[in-house]
């Protein structure tokens, strides 16, 4: 018999919105360490520990029971008392524990030793208010005043910190308990009596608030009805109104479910203000626990990876960030006009402007995402309202390409931080170390990836057929006149034929950095490489040392400065596989692709819950090993279970035209994959249920369920055809017919 291995962090983890909890896995928070309760920002809990007569409980079993809920059973140890001995493992002690809001936590005993037990229980809780920054660089200073007041008629411990106009408060309420609460000495206690075989049971309610606005803990003990709460209503909504999979292989339905499931919770809400009343937008988050914020490019590759999963992220992250779009230049903040943003915080050091996310716009390659993103969304939705809304902010987003993407005027794109907190690194692989030269010295900027020209290209290309749809033709045909002269240049410039690969990047001096990098696989997805380049640069990628056998690593293993434990220095990331494979896909390497989509997944199912993280060591994989998670990798994190559709979308070959109320599919299911089937995909007004399966060496499709005459196959090769020209010029529908491995019955 073969033994299952689950790997991953040794916590628990649950969040809402803004609120995390992140403890040790017996639901403690001890000693110097980065677990709390976090809350827009700040941890406001940083320690929480529960005794019995001073004696710590022993954990049995703790684990999450939904991404906003766990469950922790605990058991006692040996206690002396007035009364006598109580035997070890005689008392049982559940924690239950959900956020929506605020944190509810039911405290539950239970006494099955042979006589009555008395004893007292004390839970000392501490909250130091640090900012996550702080906290993740183990750097804190304390700034502001702390206030703790116990108000033994109402029960309730309110602890508050202020600092120059920052506020945070955390208000823990004591509730349906028969046992009187008392605080004293940083604890809160109860003096407890339980006869044989009898329960005991309180609430304690964790209600926050930012100074303006209260969050409250639900209501409901966790235990009642779990299906009654909120949070369980929202999922249920939730899973009603996304893309559903079905397959004989177990391995991909439940990482597909469980994907969706994560970006369920990863679910923020945003306020934009408008003329009228505010407007709130729901936007996917980054990830668990260091990015619960708003970010450019996150969200807007997990919009585009759950374009056909949940398309209203799209909507509202172009909304949110467009609203957000820088309009002055502003040195410390890395911001130009048309800039979208990289990242907003909400904590104390951004309030005090000591960082500059407020929001800080470094990075290169959100605002032409951004313009993808609009287009991707159009394909989805049909919506000509959504392109006419968006367009100032796309409009504003080319001007930016032009004016300040391009520093020297080149038709490159580059960046260079001008912050002294800035990031020296402003593209998708932004560690400080992450782009270096063949030897293993840093780059210097201004630095001009690969993948940036790419992203500009595929974005040129999209605006030109908004503008085509909008009738703007002088303006189509300059955008693609502009992306004509930057494949050649880029092609030019970047391809190196000794090694048949691109250039990582050019450097200040135009120089081109040969390290070779998962970045030119990026290229791919965009479009900008030859069609009779694309089988060389395949080729390298799955050379042994940049496949791992868990996916494409991000650096050689055979540079320098690899590391599989590093951040991007030879690690694996799922997203950049995701959009490795569709890149493989789109020039017709489907076998590639479907491998890149094998690993990937083989890799989900050892970890735990059978949740992707951000990223995992490059180690090589072997019949003996599992992956190994990078140490403090966020989970879940919004890209790495999108990639779980990405891949899905490169074995599919899913191509949405919902402006023409169409849906062009290119499936090659590999052997693995003998079946998939997709339900209540969206597309414009429509909805579909489709099968496809494996036989005879070929995959075949069926629509269960919508319009059969609106799905059709098509090579998706095509699309870059259609990308490319103008609606006068547009591919004829003669030229557009089944793929020669798939068929509608």
């Amino acid at each position: 018999m073969s033994l299952e291995v689950k790997v991953g962090p040794p916590q628990l983890a649950i969040h809402q919105g803004h609120a995390v909890l992140l403890t040790e896995p017996d639901g403690q928070i001890v000693g110097r360490t980065n677990k709390g309760l976090y809350f827009y920002d700040t941890r406001v809990i940083s320690s929480w520990t529960i005794y019995a007569n001073g004696e710590p409980w022993a954990l049995l079993n703790g684990g999450t029971t939904a991404a906003f809920a766990a469950r922790i059973f605990l058991t006692n140890r040996a206690l002396t008392t007035e009364a006598g001995q109580v035997l070890p493992h005689t008392l049982g002690l559940t924690l239950s524990r959900e956020i929506g809001g605020g944190l509810h936590e039911d405290i539950d005993l239970i006494n099955y030793s042979n006589s009555k037990v008395s004893f007292n229980l004390e839970i000392a809780i501490r909250s130091d208010f640090a900012d996550i920054f702080e906290v993740k660089s183990g750097n804190f200073v304390r700034r502001g005043r702390i206030t703790t007041t116990w108000s033994g008629p109402q029960e309730r411990l309110t602890t508050a910190y202020r600092n120059e106009g920052f506020v945070r408060t955390i208000e823990v309420s004591v509730d349906n308990n028969d046992t009187a609460a008392a605080y004293s000495n940083g604890r809160i206690t109860f003096d407890i009596t339980i006869e044989h075989a009898a329960r005991w049971h309180c609430c304690l309610r964790y209600d926050l608030s930012d100074g303006c606005e209260r969050f409250s803990a639900p209501s409901i003990c966790c235990g009642d009805n779990d299906d009654a709460s909120e949070n369980s209503a929202r999922l249920r909504r939730w899973q009603s109104a996304v893309l559903k999979l079905d397959s004989s292989n177990d391995t991909v339905r439940r990482l597909f479910r469980q994907a969706t499931d994560d970006l369920s919770a990863l679910r923020l809400r945003v306020i934009t203000p408008t003329p009228g009343p505010d407007v709130t937008h729901v936007v996917p988050a980054a990830g668990l626990p260091w990015f619960v914020a708003l970010f450019g490019r996150d969200s807007l590759i997990a919009s585009l990876q759950t374009s056909l999963v949940y398309p209203a992220f799209a909507r509202g992250t172009l909304e949110v960030l467009g609203a957000r779009q820088a309009t002055e230049w502003d040195d410390y903040r890395d911001a130009e006009p048309g800039k979208i943003m990289h990242e907003l915080r909400l904590g104390e050091l951004a309030y005090l402007g000591r960082i500059p996310h407020s929001p800080y716009y470094g990075t290169a390659d959100a605002t032409p995402l951004y313009l993808i993103a609009l287009h991707t969304a159009w394909c989805c939705t049909g919506d000509l309202a959504l392109l006419r809304q968006h367009l100032p902010a796309a409009e504003r987003c080319l001007y930016w390409i032009d004016r300040y993407g391009d520093l020297d005027g080149d038709g490159f794109q580059e960046y260079a931080t001008r912050s002294p907190a800035g990031l020296e690194n402003q593209s998708w692989k932004d560690a400080g170390e992450a782009i270096v030269y063949p030897d293993g010295k840093p780059v210097q900027a201004p630095k001009a990836t690969c993948e940036l020209q790419g992203y500009v290209y595929d974005a040129w290309l999209r605006m030109a057929k908004i503008y085509d749809v909008l009738g703007d033709k002088a303006r189509s045909s300059t955008l693609r006149a502009k992306a004509a002269d930057l494949f050649a240049r880029f092609n030019s410039d970047f391809w190196d034929e000794e090694t048949g690969f691109y250039a990582l990047a050019l450097d200040g001096d135009k120089k081109k950095v040969l390290s070779v990098a998962s970045n030119p696989g990026h290229c791919l997805w965009s479009g900008i490489v030859p069609a009779d380049r694309a089988g060389r640069v395949v080729s390298r990628l799955v050379q042994e040392d940049m496949w791992s056998g868990w996916g494409i690593r991000t650096l050689s293993a055979d540079h320098p400065t690899y590391n599989p434990y590093s951040y991007q220095n030879g690690a694996v990331w799922p997203h950049d596989n995701g959009l490795i494979a569709e890149g493989f896909k789109r020039y017709g390497y489907a076998t590639q692709a479907a491998k890149v989509a094998h690993d990937v997944y083989e890799a989900g199912r050892f970890f735990a819950l059978n949740q992707l993280p951000e990223l995992y060591a490059g180690l090589r994989r072997n019949g003996s090993n599992f992956p190994v998670q990078y140490l403090g990798a966020n989970v879940p994190q919004a890209w790495a279970a999108g990639s779980v559709f990405s891949l899905l979308y490169a074995m599919l070959g899913l191509q949405p035209d919902a402006p023409n109320k169409m849906l062009f599919v290119d499936p090659d299911l590999p052997p693995w994959l003998s079946d998939v089937t997709l339900k209540d995909l969206q597309l414009g007004e429509e909805s579909f249920d489709i099968r496809f399966w494996r036989a005879d060496n070929a995959t075949h499709f069926e629509v269960l369920k919508g319009n059969r005459s609106a799905v059709a196959g098509r090579d998706i090769r095509v699309w870059r055809e259609l990308l490319t020209r103008s609606e006068d010029g547009a591919v004829p529908r003669s030229k557009i017919h089944s793929s020669t491995s798939s068929k509608q019955p």
